[in-house]
């Protein structure tokens, strides 16, 4: 498909998403598993969108998602529930940043009237009977933004935080290279319809817990380098995290130090999952520094997705077999011969 067909498609799929919205009446809202900033701020920006136009509007999370990471918890999620409504058959179901719905507790609401699959990543399944994917979009807030748009709905300050915070934590405060300057007007727009941007700031990245800097002072113990530091990763162990008195949550960000130290290539942070139904399982977050690496196509090797430069998976590999196979992918990226195997012999 040429780019002028595949953005005549965006913009017809768009304006069947709008039809649904203007249409429909009773709605409800769901994200992926561990909702992060702009999970959440898309969820209560939809749900705001939806409520000044009259519509019925639930925001469905799973009890195993909550509660909500510290940094989050002061999201105003009116409406929120956490079971599926029974009236689910009759509601049009919008997943909101959700690449894959097989991967999601989410999952128990596929059988709503419409399914509605509005999201950034490029990887998205495209799981829905409508799917709004915009790879170009900063975030998924972005889109929401576009949609109130259209629809001549004007955010409350309250919903222009939410939209915020999904505005900055997915473009990592303006640094990541999704940054773009639709990115910076959107920004403009939401601090004059109300955001308190010391206020969100302060909250999201200045209020750190004692056990979360324990946590990180553990993750930057345990740190190893390969290949000339093509890959740096570290590891945290349901132990780590109990001599911390640290909550799982507590290791977001940690691998934006990883990210920054000279010459990495891709970053990874290896948390060992705790719970009997999680029991050798690893969530492993990967980042890389450039567009040498699609770390997205790593992801997906182990099930998992995200975006190009971000993505992680979800694995049973014992960690040394798992830094054999984040190695082997890397080279196969950076260092691959002329017929497709690495060039680099890992040892």
């Amino acid at each position: 498909m040429s780019d002028v067909e595949s953005t005549e498609a965006s913009l017809a799929t768009r304006e069947q998403v709008l039809a649904r919205i203007r249409e429909d009446s009773r709605f409800v809202l769901a994200t992926h598993e561990n909702p992060d900033g702009d999970a959440l701020g898309s969820l209560v920006g939809m749900h705001g969108l939806l409520t000044a136009l009259g519509k019925e509007s639930a925001i469905f999370i799973a009890p195993e998602d909550m509660p909500l990471p510290d940094e989050y918890q002061d999201f105003p999620l009116d409406g929120l529930i956490s079971s599926p409504p029974a009236d689910v058959a009759e509601r049009t179901v919008v997943f909101l940043d959700c690449g894959n719905i097989d991967r999601n507790s989410a999952s128990v609401l596929r059988d709503g009237m419409h399914l509605l699959n509005i999201d950034h990543h490029h990887d998205n399944t495209n799981f829905g009977t409508l799917n709004y994917v915009v790879p170009e979009a900063c975030c998924t807030a972005e889109i929401i933004w576009d949609l109130m748009h259209d629809l001549g709905v004007r955010p409350s300050p309250t919903i222009a935080q939410a939209l915020y915070v999904g505005l900055i934590t997915d473009t990592g405060r303006f640094m990541y290279e999704n940054t773009t300057p639709r990115a910076h007007l959107m920004a403009a727009e939401l601090i004059e319809a109300g955001v308190d941007v010391p206020a969100v700031y302060e909250r999201l990245y200045e209020n750190v817990q004692p056990a979360k800097l324990t946590l990180l002072a553990t993750a930057l113990q345990h740190v190893q380098r390969f290949d000339s530091g093509e890959l740096t990763i570290s590891s945290l162990s349901t132990e780590d995290f109990s001599r911390a008195e640290a909550e799982e949550s507590y290791s977001e960000g940690i691998i934006d130090h990883l990210r920054a130290v000279r010459g990495t290539r891709v970053a990874a942070l290896v948390r060992e999952l705790s719970g009997p139904d999680r029991k050798g399982q690893r969530k492993v977050s990967l980042r890389a520094t450039d567009d040498a690496v699609d770390v997205s196509a790593i992801a997906r090797a182990q099930g998992g997705g995200g975006h190009r430069r971000a993505a992680g998976f979800t694995t049973a590999l014992e960690l040394g077999e798992l830094i054999v196979f984040l190695r082997s992918q890397i080279a196969v990226q950076l260092h691959a011969s002329s017929d497709g195997r690495a060039a680099a012999t890992l040892v």
